[in-house]
């Protein structure tokens, strides 16, 4: 059995690490193998990294596991026994040309540096993706007269909804994110006390680098309530008529398995009208009664049979 010595282990992480990242390399080597630099150097001064470090360091250095713990490697006299000729072409090149040695070591370390950094451009990859799972889409705005994407939100299946939203998401998991932007979250729809916990939290509100035939590029980043509300989806207020609860410009999150709740904030969509309002909801004998909280807007009275649907706003963003 080879011989285990936790110092020698230690050596052949330091050699390795200036091999491939070079004698400052320090904190781009923690980054490749998801470690903080002084969490890092921790180890490489006096202490043994556990078990899924070093499979990470020997996997981006392509090195044997055996061999960065032992010092010898098996499958290196197994690769010789397999690839006799590649090996024995390999030693009468050296010996015939031994100038060529710092050549050939330099394009080692460039094959080890390019595993380096398509290791790390798996794990922020992979980073991205799982960030982005909670974003929940700004589909458009409330005011009249502005389409936007209403023809995508088809309101008649929650499940449907879901599934085209995600879709939504993941056409854009690789895309740059330009700016975001904090926002504070105040809770409306107050029948779900399962919401009380959000209010007054934070949510980031992100904006991407749009394709040509791109319309959404905004997010709201919250994981609690897209994990409670995974067809949920976000318009963002054009106007003041529910002032002073919400301005101009905040954002409202919906989920169409929440539908309007009498006399509660909700956002309408007519038959008759392009667009959709914000409102607080009642609905009597002679019809929908839209009312703004802004007492310098007149409540609207529509027909029910008008009415084409209306969600609850379960909550909304203030950018400001």
């Amino acid at each position: 059995m080879a011989e285990f010595n936790e110092k020698a282990v230690i050596q052949r992480i330091v050699k390795l690490r200036t091999d491939i990242a070079g004698p400052r390399g320090k904190s781009k080597f923690a980054q490749a193998i998801g470690l903080s630099p002084s969490t890092y150097s921790y180890y490489e001064q006096n202490r043994l990294p556990p078990v899924p470090i070093l499979l990470k360091i020997a996997e981006i250095t392509g090195v044997d596991l055996y061999w960065l713990l032992t010092g010898t490697s098996p499958r290196a006299d197994a690769f010789l026994q397999q690839y006799p000729k590649l090996a024995s072409q390999l030693t009468s090149f050296l010996q015939s040309n031994p100038a060529s040695v710092d050549a050939i070591k330099a394009f080692i370390e460039l094959l080890n540096e390019k595993t380096v950094a398509e290791s790390n451009h798996t794990a922020q990859n992979s980073d991205q993706k799982s960030t982005k799972s909670s974003w929940i889409p700004i589909l458009g705005r409330t005011a009249a007269g502005m389409a936007h994407l209403w023809d995508q939100t088809d309101l008649s299946d929650s499940k449907e909804m879901v599934t085209r939203l995600q879709s939504l998401i993941e056409k854009h998991a690789n895309t740059a994110v330009m700016d975001s932007h904090i926002g504070q979250m105040s809770v409306d729809f107050q029948a779900k006390h399962m919401l009380k916990s959000m209010d007054a939290q934070q949510a980031n509100l992100i904006q991407i680098n749009p394709t040509q035939d791109d319309q959404i590029v905004q997010f709201v980043e919250n994981e609690e309530i897209h994990r409670l509300f995974p067809d949920c989806f976000a318009l963002q207020i054009d106007g003041d008529s529910m002032l002073p609860r919400i301005n101009d410009g905040d954002v409202v999150i919906l989920s169409p398995s929440v539908p309007a709740a009498q006399g509660q904030i909700a956002v309408v969509c007519l038959t008759n009208q392009i667009g959709v309002t914000c409102k607080i909801i009642r609905t009597t004998d002679d019809g929908v009664h839209l009312i703004p909280i802004n007492e310098k807007y007149n409540t609207k009275v529509v027909s029910k049979k008008d009415l084409a649907w209306a969600l609850s706003v379960l909550c909304h963003i203030k950018l400001g």
